[in-house]
């Protein structure tokens, strides 16, 4: 039999699809993307067409020429990477090395996907193979063009604008102003107060029972023949005058009006698509959206489970919610034996996706298998697994099942024919899916709605006691931050990226430091307000949500063949590229958006507070022109972890400056001062410094703890010290990236072939001298020698000049240069040994 080669995209997935295909199968791993974009501008050529030019990817080389090996030994070639756009590309970019290599020729290619990795579902891919869909692949090199296109365009501009490091991308950025734009509602919001009036209420129980009384809740629903609003009761004078007024009509009771009893059903939620998992993740077990995915991943590509490896879940990048018929029919089969046939649905129930563009997978998030029951296989899997498929398996099962019923009364409590109260409660009668589902339901909303508020039996006419009448304050409240449920979800409602792309938008932003998490919530930082800002004015049109969200649309018209891709790229690049190219010519001082927060005091100089190379800081006086040697510069101090730009006050600013602090002298007379630099607060003790903990607080350390300190960090250096040379400061330190050479100031690395315990200490110091003679020149020497070497109205500057005009034959130049170099290298470490011993 002929031998077949099948890929796939992980290791995992290979060995457990190895076991299913046999020995005439030979299954490996091309470990995700094989070929990227070149990493440098040009990869995509807009004058050719957006011609996309892609190499290796270096870390996958090596698999790559395992499957041209074992390619060489085969017949068939199978290409089973994941189901979607990516897993499409992936094989795409594969097979076209493999063509350029003039490896496949003439042998039969199949693309090949399964939604599940199960024997059968397997063997069925491996039966139906079909070609690589090329609408799919373009609708991916679409995708990563304009990512790339974007991304190399607006970064640096925000590089050189605002700061190092920074990136703006065609979907992150969007997301970036979802939670800016909410960050600047809450700081707007203004809450405004009001009560409400409840009173508490007693009914004595039925006298055969012999049952106690029972007391209960109801909310005022009418004062003075009005109905009350929110804010009907605006102030404590205004709840307790209704307070008054309605203790004096009620007279320590209240009459039964009115009796209103109903069934309510609730109909469980449809089984998991990503967006959905990644929600539920991160709102019931705590999970970013990455680690969901992550697990989900491993779930999905096989786990052991007593001697069998199978893929536990369907393919985890899905849109669909829909459930193929098989398992319908043994979803049913497995409800009836767990929960009974009571709570087995006459006919499956079917949704429909909300989604407008729903893709790739066929099927939505589901165990492949229901009659494994989370608890027979949690031994097997890892926590994070076991919580993952319980959550999976429970919400599948449950969208099959009957409704839950709750039986609901309302009962209208009146004190006269102008004052009224209302109360509500409800008992559980039917579990219907909620015996599998549990009582944690889908939305938070939903879940103060199922709470069991009993009442007790009440009929129009009966009488119960008024114990009191409690007011009690409230304020509105801002619309909360984002969460990574909420924000999931609201990106989906946007039509924002796709859900496969969630994680990593959210990752990438925070990676960034554009947004940090405070408990779960998201806070933009001040970097991120200042690029949002920037790009919500200069380039309003890429990120907008109906403009993202209409190209997303384009790009799955790509993916069904309706659009062509390469003019989709040329529409968006010509609007774009004239837009980044007209914003170039803005300055740095109209993007940071310097606030001014008053005036110092002391010195009567502005303060103001704006983001520099290193992150946000406050500054004393205004910047000094470059050659003004007269004005006085200005003072600066960083922002701390918990300040921002646009909300510190003046005084918090003032504070900032009583930094550095001297705290005293040491034992030895060194004077010791605190102060934060670039890598954050430290201590400075003569010539030494040592860093403080995260739990010292700079602006109110004391001595004895900076002594502390020191004495933590010198006992650590002795225990590290392999040796050391008395008199000299030089010491052999045993380092985390192996053993070094200090002398507390200078810092050499030792060659592996040296012994560090028999180095002399001439040795050492001719090490540390050749480490800091190879060290590059601080910014700005060579430029101020040269400045002082041609003073203008100098001699000197003639002679420069005259030079200059005079210019040798470039060979000769260039030789010239050459013996310079030669002539000015540092003496060699052996030449300095010699030198250091005949000294």
């Amino acid at each position: 039999m002929s031998k077949n080669l099948v890929i796939v995209e992980s290791p995992a997935k290979a060995k457990t699809i190895k076991k299913y295909l046999g020995k005439d199968y030979e299954v490996l791993a091309s470990y995700g993307h094989v070929r990227d974009l070149v990493p440098k501008d040009g990869a995509v050529d807009v004058t050719r067409g957006f011609e996309m030019k892609y190499q290796l990817i270096d870390k996958n080389a090596k698999h790559v020429s395992a499957i041209i090996a074992e390619l060489k030994r085969s017949d068939n070639l199978f290409l089973a990477t994941d189901p979607d756009r990516e897993g499409e590309a992936i094989s795409w970019h594969l097979l076209e090395h493999l063509k350029e290599k003039g490896l496949v020729k003439d042998k039969p290619v199949k693309r090949v996907v399964f939604y599940e990795i199960t024997p059968r579902e397997v063997q069925r891919a491996i039966d139906e193979g079909r070609d690589v869909a090329q609408d799919l692949v373009n609708a991916q090199q679409a995708r990563r063009a304009l990512d790339y296109l974007v991304g190399f365009n607006l970064s640096p501009l925000l590089w050189r604008k605002v700061g190092p490091g920074l990136s703006a991308g065609r979907v992150q950025s969007p997301a970036l102003r979802l939670i800016c734009e909410r960050e600047e509602e809450i700081r707007a919001f203004k809450p405004q107060e009001y009560w409400t009036l409840d009173a508490r209420a007693e009914k004595d129980g039925p006298a055969p029972s012999g049952a106690g009384a029972i007391q209960f809740n109801a909310r005022l629903l009418e004062f003075d023949g009005v109905k009350v609003e929110q804010f009907t009761l605006g102030n404590e004078g205004a709840a307790e005058a209704a307070k008054r007024a309605i203790t004096e009509a009620a007279r320590g009771s209240l009459k039964v009006a009115k009796v209103e009893k109903k069934q309510r059903k609730r109909t469980p939620g449809p089984p998991f698509t990503t967006s959905t998992l990644q929600q539920d993740g991160n709102r019931k077990l705590g999970f970013t959206a990455q680690r969901t995915m992550r697990t989900a991943q491993q779930l999905y590509e096989g786990v052991d489970i007593g001697g069998e490896t199978v893929g536990l879940i369907t393919y985890m990048r899905t849109d669909a919610v829909n459930l193929a018929q098989d398992a319908l029919v043994e979803l049913r089969d497995a409800i009836i034996k767990r929960y009974g046939a009571a709570a087995a649905l006459p006919e499956p129930r079917y949704y429909k996706t909300k989604s407008k563009n729903a893709q790739e997978a066929h099927e939505a998030i589901r165990p492949t298998s229901f009659l494994r029951a989370p608890e027979a296989v949690a031994k097997y899997l890892t926590p994070d697994q076991a919580r993952l498929y319980d959550l999976i398996w429970k919400r599948t099962v449950a969208c099959q099942m009957q409704p839950a019923v709750f039986d609901t009364v309302a009962a209208e409590l009146r004190a006269s024919d102008k004052h009224a109260f209302k109360a509500n409660g409800q008992v559980l009668v039917e579990p219907g899916f909620l015996a599998a589902y549990g009582i944690a339901v889908d939305d938070e909303n939903e879940a103060k709605e199922d709470d069991e508020k009993r009442l007790p039996p009440l009929e129009v006419g009966d009488v119960v006691k008024l114990l009191e009448l409690l007011p009690e304050q409230h304020f509105t409240q801002p619309p909360p931050r984002f969460t990574e449920a909420s924000l999931v979800k609201t990106l989906e409602e946007y039509d924002i990226g796709r859900p496969s792309t969630y994680a990593s938008i959210i990752s990438t932003l925070q990676a960034r430091d554009y947004v940090r998490l405070d408990g779960k919530a998201f806070m933009p930082t001040d970097v991120g307000m200042i690029v949002n800002r920037f790009l919500s004015e200069h380039f309003t049109r890429y990120v907008d949500y109906e403009f993202t969200a209409k190209l997303e649309d384009d790009l799955d018209a790509v993916s069904r063949g309706e659009q062509a891709w390469v003019p989709l790229l040329a529409k968006f690049w010509g609007i774009f590229k004239p837009m980044v190219d007209e914003k170039m010519e803005l300055s740095r001082s109209e993007v940071s958006e310097t606030r001014t927060i008053g005036v110092d005091p002391a010195t009567g100089k502005p303060v103001t507070a704006r983001l520099g190379r290193y992150g946000p800081y406050v500054q004393i006086g205004a910047r000094v022109e470059e050659g003004d040697t007269t004005s006085e510069k200005p003072r600066y101090a960083s922002l701390r972890g918990n300040q921002r730009i646009d909300t510190i006050t003046l005084e918090e600013a003032l504070e900032l400056f009583k930094l550095p602090r001297r705290l005293g002298q040491m034992p030895n007379g060194d004077e010791v001062e605190v102060n934060i630099g670039r890598f954050g607060p430290y201590a400075r003790h003569g010539k030494s410094f040592v860093s403080l903990k995260k739990d010292d607080d700079p602006y109110t350390i004391e001595l004895p703890r900076v002594i502390e300190l020191i004495e933590q960090k010198a006992a650590a250096l002795d225990a590290a010290t392999i040796r050391s040379f008395d008199g000299t400061g030089i010491r052999i330190i045993k380092g985390r990236f192996g053993p070094y050479i200090t002398d507390g100031s200078r810092k050499s690395p030792i060659p592996r072939t040296r012994d560090p315990e028999k180095l002399s200490v001439f040795e050492c110091e001719a090490y540390l001298a050749e480490a800091e003679a190879a060290k590059p020149p601080k910014k700005g020497a060579k430029k101020k020698a040269a400045a002082k070497k041609a003073a203008p109205g100098s001699d000197d500057a003639v002679v420069v000049k005259k030079a200059a005009v005079k210019r040798a034959p470039a060979k000769k130049a260039a030789a010239k240069k050459k013996a310079t170099r030669k002539a000015a290298r540092a003496p060699t470490l052996t030449q300095r040994t010699v030198y250091a011993k005949k000294g």
